[in-house]
């Protein structure tokens, strides 16, 4: 008698889109690479399947009915982790900052090919799997006011406890571990985003922006998170 194998679970997709040249394409497309896909056609709708329904990875469009999709990425991120990758016609460079910022994991923008978009999604669950950080029970991190309580992934700067995001939080860390020393951008990425990142630097950049924002005192002159022109960062510990 043949063994039974139980089939494998598919990649649940939420398609956030109200052209239906695209929903069509991308109904097709994504099915053809083994993707299941479901479609919320405006922002409020796609919060509420979101809400009701669990989902891998959300393609969300910028220019949506009723709601737009920077303030339904603010929404999804407030309550969940799910990788989210914007698909937007908007290229400027103040959009993708900002989509980066509101936590977004990736940008695509129209008109984009099939394979890429697909490279993309892959992509983002890999680093999802991959590179979820494990750290020692009871380790906890100190240089001078700043303070990282690994076993409970809490951080505070004086009494003050400071809420940071799951790649603001591993960023930081590994800053902290290594004090005084300059990291560059290719090693940050590939430690906190991984080796298969294909974005730019800009991702780390909004990071290191919103981290600065929580433990600076004047995060345009930052004194601990420094920058090292054309290198990279530096967590320096001999300034206060």
């Amino acid at each position: 008698m043949a063994k039974q194998t139980t089939p494998e679970k598919k990649v649940r997709v939420l398609v956030v889109e109200d052209e239906e040249s695209f929903i069509d394409a991308l109904t097709v497309g994504l099915g053809r690479e083994g993707f299941a896909v479901e479609i919320a056609r405006d922002g409020l709708q796609a919060l509420a399947v979101v809400a009701r329904e669990s989902f891998d990875v959300i393609l969300l469009d910028l220019m949506l009915p009723k709601m737009s999709g920077l303030d339904v990425c603010r929404a999804i991120r407030a309550r969940s982790e799910v990788p989210i990758i914007i698909v937007s016609a908007k290229g400027e460079e103040v959009d993708m900052v900002l989509m980066l910022e509101i936590g977004a994991d990736d940008y695509v923008t129209k008109p984009y090919r099939l394979r890429e978009l697909v490279a993309r999604i892959r992509a983002v669950l890999r680093r999802r799997e991959s590179h979820e950080f494990v750290y020692d029970s009871d380790e906890q991190i100190t240089h001078g006011p700043i303070r990282m309580d690994i076993e409970g992934r809490r951080c505070f700067v004086g009494d003050e406890e400071i809420k940071l995001r799951k790649k603001e939080f591993a960023l930081l860390r590994l800053l902290l571990e290594n004090p005084g020393r300059v990291l560059t951008r290719e090693v940050l990425i590939d430690r906190v985003w991984g080796n298969d990142y294909v974005g730019d630097t800009k991702t780390l950049d909004v990071h290191i922006k919103r981290l600065r924002s929580h433990i600076e005192i004047d995060p345009k002159s930052p004194v601990h998170i420094t920058t090292v022109r054309g290198v990279g960062y530096r967590f320096e510990t001999t300034k206060s």
